[in-house]
C-alpha cells in the first residue's frame, strides 16, 4: 500500500516546560506520565487512490516513560465528516499496516485505546476534538521568531515550533491540563524509514 499525506499539526500535553518526549526522555508531567493529543489537517493526501485531502484526525498517547521504552497507550479519532474509505485507509496507515514510520513504531504500542470518528478541527494554532479536548498554541518567542527544535528522533515532524497550549482533554481514559504544545508542518510517506516524528 503506498501513501503520502501532508499538512499541519498542532499538539498538545501535560508536560511542564518543554516536553522531553521527542528527544526520548522521561516525561516532565507532575504525575509522571505524557498525556496529550496531536491533531493533524491533512492538506495534500492520497493512499492507493483514496483521496485523503482535507481530512483531519487526532492521535491521543500515554507514555509512562521515555518514548524508547515502548508501553504506550495510543488512541485515535478520525473526522466524522471523512468517509468510511477515507477513515478505513486512515485507519491503515495510522496502525503501521501501510508501512512508512508509523510501522517503525507500531511494536512500541502497548495498548491500542481504539478508533473513533469525531469533529477534529485546526485553526491558527487551536486544535479542538469534539467537546472532550481543546488546545490553543501560543510559540515561545526568541529573537529570530519562534522557538524551534529541530531533529528529535521522536518529532513529528523535522523542525516544530514549541510553546505553551492552555486546554483541557478527557479522552480514552487520559484526563489532563494542557501546557507544552507544538505545531509544524508535517509529511508521511509509505517509503519512509524515518521516525514517525522526524
Amino acid at each position: 500500500m503506498a501513501y503520502r499525506i501532508s499538512g499541519t499539526y498542532v499538539a498538545a500535553c501535560n508536560c511542564i516546560g518543554l516536553c522531553p518526549c521527542p528527544v526520548d526522555q522521561k516525561p516532565s508531567a507532575r504525575e509522571g506520565e505524557c498525556k496529550g493529543f496531536a491533531a493533524f489537517a491533512i492538506r495534500k493526501g492520497n493512499s492507493d487512490g483514496t483521496d485523503l485531502s482535507g481530512v483531519n484526525f487526532a492521535l491521543f498517547n500515554n507514555w509512562g516513560s521515555n518514548p524508547g521504552a515502548g508501553n504506550w497507550k495510543i488512541g485515535v479519532v478520525i473526522d466524522s465528516d471523512a468517509s468510511d474509505e477515507q477513515a478505513e485507509a486512515l485507519g491503515q496507515i495510522l496502525s503501521g499496516q501501510a508501512g512508512g514510520p508509523f510501522a517503525d513504531f507500531a511494536g512500541l504500542i502497548g495498548e491500542d485505546l481504539g478508533m473513533e470518528r469525531d469533529t477534529v478541527s485546526l485553526s491558527d494554532g487551536s486544535a479542538s476534538i469534539g467537546s472532550s479536548s481543546q488546545a490553543q498554541f501560543t510559540p515561545f518567542a526568541g529573537p529570530m521568531g519562534p522557538t524551534t527544535v529541530k531533529g528529535a528522533p521522536f518529532g513529528f515532524a523535522p523542525e516544530f515550533e514549541v510553546g505553551t497550549t492552555t486546554g483541557n482533554s478527557n479522552r480514552f481514559g487520559l484526563s489532563f491540563d494542557a501546557s507544552y504544545g507544538e505545531k509544524a508542518e508535517f509529511e508521511y510517506t509509505s517509503e519512509s524509514t524515518e521516525h514517525i516524528r522526524a
